[in-house]
């Protein structure tokens, strides 16, 4: 059932023993809304606490500040930026049809939840989840303002996909005045990588390929390149761009090994909806940037992806 802001925050207020999921392999919006809600909720003084099937990458450490999970029997369960039960994990898959409520902006949603507040026209969830604070009338402190300003700015590029809107400046203009420190926050998000991840795109673009006259640019993350590397897992975010900067490129395809076929980063230019791209191999997502998951070997993953794009971009 879909509710509204306004029922959210009255959910929020009445919740006890709170339980909020993060999706596996967590990025900033997932990690930031649910920590900006673990703070909001604790100051409510409230029990509350954040699981992910995956560990936290470190870069985020100046908003988890060293988090030690609180031990409960939880009485409500909110998934956060999880558009689909799927993308709990292992870790929370225990959580599956037990979600009292959702808070997500992805449009490929597959309303799961008991209650769902989803507004797909917010760049992040960190966007909806202010107004959701505003209609508590939670206090936004500078921790929280990192955290809400973390999210929206790892889900829209540093402000420059196609999904911002006048509302999404106007929002984290609202959290720097808060207390957000939103060029030490962009620093560590866009301008800091290790010497691993350096030398993971460096092996990344010796995998480049192009296809439908360079219009679709293909990279693939092989385990191979995570051993030699020795980057890990919590690094790669941000690497799925890369083939999309390419100029002429309409579709950058990432392939990410896994145990039993590839994960899927599709990012598109205006022309082409990733989220139905995506869907046609049973993922989703936003319509810049979606994803999905190909069993089998690499030369099967790209083939599947290209027969895919064909609808959209022809040879």
């Amino acid at each position: 059932m879909d509710i509204s802001v306004k029922e959210t925050a009255r959910q929020l207020e009445r919740a006890q023993d709170v339980v909020i999921v993060a999706h596996k392999s967590p990025d900033g919006d997932t990690l930031g809304s649910s920590f900006a809600l673990l703070y909001a909720l604790q100051a409510l003084g409230k029990r509350a606490r954040v699981e992910c099937s995956d560990p936290f990458p470190k870069k985020y450490e100046y908003f988890l500040k060293g988090y030690q999970p609180e031990g409960f029997e939880e009485r409500f369960v909110v998934s956060v930026d999880v558009a689909d039960e799927k993308l709990f994990g292992p870790g929370t898959g225990h959580y599956a049809g037990k979600a009292d409520l959702c808070i997500d902006h992805h449009q490929t949603n597959t309303d799961y939840a008991r209650c769902r507040c989803l507004d797909y026209g917010k760049a992040a969830t960190a966007q909806l989840m202010y107004f959701i604070f505003r209609e508590m009338g939670a206090a936004v402190t500078p921790l929280i303002a990192d955290c809400l300003f973390t999210g929206i700015t790892t889900d829209t590029g540093c402000f420059r996909y196609t999904n911002v809107t006048a509302e999404t400046h106007e929002v984290a203009a609202r959290l720097i005045g808060l207390g957000a420190q939103a060029g030490e926050i962009n620093r560590i998000m866009f301008e800091t990588k290790s010497k691993s991840r350096i030398a993971v795109e460096r092996m990344v673009m010796e995998s480049l390929e192009y296809d439908f006259s360079g219009r679709c640019a293909m990279i693939c993350i092989s385990k191979d390149i995570l051993t030699r590397s020795g980057a890990s897992e919590d690094e790669l975010e941000g690497v799925s761009a890369m083939p999309r900067q390419i100029e002429g490129v309409m579709a950058g395809v990432t392939l990410s090994e896994r145990e039993d076929g590839y994960k899927v980063s599709l990012r598109t230019s205006e022309q082409i909806d990733a989220a139905e791209v995506c869907a046609l191999l049973g993922g989703g997502g936003h319509a810049r940037a979606a994803g999905c998951f190909i069993s089998g070997d690499l030369n099967s993953a790209k083939a599947a992806m290209r027969q895919a794009l064909a609808g959209f971009l022809p040879a």
